[in-house]
């Protein structure tokens, strides 16, 4: 059986696949499995469906990526997200080589990719995504900012709020004063 693999920006979380996954079978396409940033479908697509499905996607948000480096770029990304977000154990790996392994490329060619279309680098956005993790778990008050630290491979408590401030200006321990949503969309950090 021949499948077909879509790689979409901005599908970030889990309501995210369920949405893309809801629209794809009102127009009638089979949906084998759905990860974040990437659909495998039950079939090669016609260039019909695929105009179909971009039309159907982009007023809510989502975009099918044809050329091979922006997908590339989105599975950095992904990957990077559900690191951070959703798989709190394997962060104390050295993101470099796990990149390379999952993506199957040396890392300089990766790091330098995404710098060329990103404007910044690989680094940065892991931090970013590892502040609006911080961000979520100090609204949720469930944890101490020591053990945020340590879920999020810290060296301390005194780094990640180092952190935090030059990345937010404001202290972990006022942002969680202020109650006001700070937080950002997944996809736009």
């Amino acid at each position: 059986m021949e499948t077909e693999k879509l790689y979409i920006k901005n599908m970030v979380c889990d309501r995210c696949k369920m949405v893309v996954k809801s629209e794809l079978e009102k127009l009638g396409i089979t949906v084998l499995n759905v990860d974040l940033g990437e659909v495998i479908l039950s079939s090669p697509l016609s260039d019909l469906q695929k105009t179909q499905i971009q039309k159907a996607l982009a007023p809510i948000g989502f975009e099918v990526i044809d050329d091979k480096k922006s997908r590339l770029i989105e599975q950095i990304k992904t990957l990077i997200i559900e690191l951070v977000h959703y798989n709190n154990n394997d962060l104390k790996i050295n993101l470099s080589d796990y990149l390379s392994e999952k993506l199957h490329h040396d890392y300089n060619y990766i790091s330098n990719l995404f710098s060329e279309i990103e404007g910044s680098t690989i680094e940065k956005y892991f931090i970013a995504q590892k502040i609006e993790k911080v961000k979520e778990l100090l609204v949720y008050d469930e944890l101490t900012l020591n053990e945020i630290a340590f879920r999020l491979n810290y060296s301390s408590t005194a780094h990640l709020s180092s952190q935090f401030k030059k990345i937010t200006g404001l202290t972990p321990s006022y942002f969680k004063t202020i109650k006001t949503n700070k937080r950002n969309p997944l996809d736009k950090v």
